[in-house]
């Protein structure tokens, strides 16, 4: 009998945004199961700082989801693709309300990740794959200094719930992780604040902030077999903090 937790021979994942916190512990966790693995990252900067770049058998790229072209022309290359990853996100504290900014983050996040979607689906209706979005607590839980970045990822919410119905015919699942409040570089300097960080974690049920490997197992499952009756859903990863 097959195991539903093993992916099957020649899985092909592509984590886009697999160069930051979330996406390379992603990328990893794939790459220790064996799959082959294509990572993504904004520039060459962010790929040779990648914690990546020194895995065996595992492609790292270039790509800026903000352009049709460079989306479309980085989804041709490619054969068989069973899941994608969207986790290219920004976000930018009080700038948001500039509506130049607004709008990038707008572009990156959530046409982003609609994008990199719509270039794959040929290739994941060809194998039966899946897709899964990195949205965010902050999807249901607003902070006032990032407009942009929650409307961007109560967005993404929607759009996973949209595809999933509008695509299951073809066979691909589509799905989505909101993480929490995850240890990564993008609120490191936060985390300096010993109160700020210990009142977050207080706030929790678990009493502490994230890992992204935590949030990657979570995605991780939802592309394997096991999860094959899962679409359309949204898995909170933040240690309890929307549950009170």
């Amino acid at each position: 009998m097959e195991d539903p937790f093993a992916f099957p021979v020649g899985f092909h994942a592509v984590v886009v945004g697999g160069a930051g916190g979330i996406g390379s512990a992603i990328a990893r966790q794939f790459h220790a199961r064996g799959t082959k693995v294509t990572a993504t990252g904004h520039d060459r900067a962010a790929l040779d700082g990648s914690p990546l770049s020194n895995l065996p058998a595992l492609e790292l790229d270039v790509l800026d989801v903000t352009s049709d072209d460079a989306v479309e022309t980085f989804a041709a290359r490619f054969g068989r693709v069973d899941a994608l990853v969207n986790c290219a996100g920004i976000l930018a504290r009080d700038e948001e309300y500039r509506i130049e900014t607004f709008q990038r983050v707008l572009d990156v996040n959530l046409t982003g990740t609609f994008r990199t979607s719509m270039a794959f689906r040929p290739h994941l209706a060809a194998s039966g794959g899946s897709i899964v979005n990195i949205a965010s607590m902050n999807a249901f839980s607003a902070l006032p200094r990032l407009p942009a970045y929650c409307a961007s990822k109560g967005g993404v919410v929607m759009l996973t719930k949209a595809l999933a119905l509008a695509w299951a015919e073809e066979g691909i699942r589509v799905n989505a992780v909101a993480p929490g409040y995850i240890e990564t570089a993008i609120n490191s300097e936060g985390r300096k604040d010993i109160a700020h960080r210990d009142r977050i974690a207080a706030r929790t049920a678990l009493k502490r902030w994230g890992q992204p490997d935590e949030v990657a197992g979570a995605v991780i499952f939802l592309t394997m077999p096991a999860a094959r009756y899962a679409t359309g859903t949204v898995y909170a990863i933040d240690g309890g903090f929307l549950a009170g």
